[in-house]
């Protein structure tokens, strides 16, 4: 009998009759009803665990409190006044909700499940919280789990061998690892749908500098790559950490990137087994001829779980091109099928939904802004909001590489890149969501709405970040001539390629960057207030890859011809 079965009385939840004994200090499963003992009249004080290693950096010491949080309140010098009152922490219990809900991330090959609701008693705070691995990226990405407006969760898929079984898929001498394919998952600032973005391994794109936090406590910033390289670089070459992968995918872009969840090949094994196997579907049989592995699966439908899942996600023969792109595919699909065995079979059942879980935080290193389980519940309960059918799963928009003779990478496609990452900054949905499209239009109309400065009175700096070979200059000769701006100038190349056009201002110059706005049809999402107060000098317009020439309008499109799918899509049909 499982534990909804087990000695229910009254509707109750299993997982809520977790109780707390005083005397020990310990949650206890009271299947009876019985009351816990009464407290006893000292508080009993937590023995701390004994100091080690943790993936992803080390972890500060304390005992925690409900939340999962840090229990010694720690001034900005580090030092500690002492810990909470262990009395008013165990009065103050929340409140118990009979709602379950979930969401489930994959990055690469396989993802993450959040359970919210009654199942989270104290004993599996404290136990997830121990799952839990961190890392510092120092101040890239949010403090705060969900602020408000939209947010980008980056999802990694960390390639690293090490792990039973695990050498079959590469060199196992590794231990660090590199960016898989990764996953950019973009949240609607009204919470009503999401789209979550495959970025290959093999994207050719430019790394930036990045500042790394050192096991003692000091920076190091190592050197970005030298002209493009493989995506896949951005994490673990020359000690580069999820910190470098996110600057990575901003610079790609142009979003800020919130969060990042990291998972290794063990996620898929242990994910996969916890949900009770995900169905998948094959229009012909797959087989690793290679020998690499043991996936043998027939054609038509199959329920596949540890070693065979991650078997499944990591092949590429007997697909169309045998590519990492047709992996991706294949990917995206079994992350749809899993959400929906999550949806339909684990909610109904709160032990199912405690080893998810369980098996989820053990594979997981999170940035210090969620890396505790009340933070993991707080976001999985904001993005438990969103509808399957309102969540469109893609991959980056790409062509083979003409650098390379016989092409084996990849670059963003010209035309299609540039439109999805438009879309994306300006929270866009890719689906028909009403609400969400009636936002876009008002926040267009809200930006844009205000009194124009005379064309004669706009000041701007034009420079080529992107757009064709001499727009620039050309820009401006079109600004001068036609536009009547006549205190624009050239400043040639930018310092650094940006993922859109973008126009930077003082709020003192919000007059003038609407009038340049109007005359070069630039979108709401193109204008970027700066921080500074002053206006004095001129304000500074950044071409990219979506500016196509003077006199045509630069406009976020409403939607983009690529290969899309929704998670409430079932692979197997009937």
């Amino acid at each position: 009998m499982d534990a909804q079965g087990r000695g229910r009385a009254e509707g109750a939840d299993p997982a809520d009759q977790w109780v707390l004994n005083p005397q020990t200090g310990d949650y206890e499963l009271r299947l009876d009803g019985a009351p816990a003992p009464p407290s006893p009249p000292v508080p009993r004080q937590r023995t701390p665990q004994a100091p080690g290693p943790r993936p992803g950096g080390p972890r500060p010491g304390g005992p925690r409190d409900r939340d999962g949080e840090q229990n010694d309140e720690r001034d900005n010098d580090g030092t500690s006044d002492g810990p909470r009152d262990t009395h008013r922490r165990r009065r103050d219990r929340p409140k118990r909700s009979r709602k379950h809900k979930a969401l489930m991330w994959t990055g690469g090959v396989m993802g993450l499940v959040l359970v919210g609701g009654s199942a989270f008693a104290y004993y599996w705070y404290d136990r997830l919280n121990g799952n839990i691995g961190t890392v510092d990226i120092g101040d890239v990405g949010s403090a705060t789990v969900l602020g408000d407006g939209p947010a980008n969760i980056l999802v990694i898929g960390n390639d690293v061998r090490t792990g039973e079984g695990n050498e079959a898929y590469g060199n196992r001498d590794n231990v660090t690892g590199h960016a898989d394919t990764t996953l950019l998952f973009h949240v609607a600032g009204d919470r009503s749908n999401a789209t979550v973005v495959s970025i290959p391994r093999d994207l050719m794109t430019e790394i930036p500098d990045c500042e790394t936090r050192q096991s003692d406590g000091s920076t190091k910033t190592i050197p970005g790559s030298q002209g493009t390289t493989r995506f896949n670089e951005s994490y673990g070459v020359e000690g580069r950490d999820p910190g470098c992968t996110m600057r990575t995918v901003e610079e790609l872009t142009g979003l800020d990137v919130d969060h990042f969840m990291m998972f290794d090949f063990n996620a898929v094994k242990t994910l996969s087994t916890a949900v009770g196997g995900v169905e998948v579907c094959l229009e012909k049989p797959l087989k690793d001829t290679d020998g690499g592995t043991k996936l043998d699966l027939p054609a038509g439908k199959s329920t596949i779980q540890g070693e065979e899942a991650l078997s499944f996600l990591r092949n590429r023969h007997g697909l169309k091109n045998e590519s990492d792109l047709d992996r991706i595919g294949m990917q995206q699909k079994f992350v749809a099928s899993m959400l929906r065995r999550l949806k339909e079979d684990t909610l109904s059942s709160p032990s199912k939904m405690l080893d998810v879980a369980d098996a989820a935080t053990k594979s997981l290193t999170v940035d210090q802004g969620i890396g505790s389980a009340s933070k993991l519940l707080t976001l999985a309960r904001e993005l438990g909001k969103i509808d399957l059918k309102n969540i469109t799963l893609m991959t980056l928009p790409v062509v083979d590489n003409p650098d390379e003779p016989t092409p084996v990478t990849v670059v963003p496609n010209p035309e299609k890149a540039p439109q999805v990452f438009s879309m994306l900054q300006d929270d866009v949905s890719f689906t028909e969501v009403k609400k969400q499209q009636k936002k876009a239009k008002d926040k267009q109309a809200a930006l844009l709405n205000g009194p124009r400065a005379e064309a004669s009175a706009v000041q701007v700096d034009v420079l080529n970040g992107g757009g064709p070979q001499g727009a620039a200059g050309e820009t401006v000769a079109w600004l001068q001539s036609s536009a009547g701006v006549s205190r624009s100038a050239n400043q040639g190349n930018a310092p650094a390629k940006v993922a859109r056009t973008r126009l930077v201002y003082a709020p003192a110059q919000a007059d003038q960057a609407r009038e340049l706005a109007d005359l070069m049809g630039l979108p709401a999402a193109a204008l970027k207030p700066s921080a500074k107060a002053g206006g004095e000098g001129p304000m500074t317009l950044t071409l990219g890859p979506d500016f196509k020439k003077a006199g045509v309008p630069v406009a976020t499109p409403r939607k983009v011809d690529v290969p899309q799918s929704r998670a409430d899509e079932k692979m197997c049909k009937g």
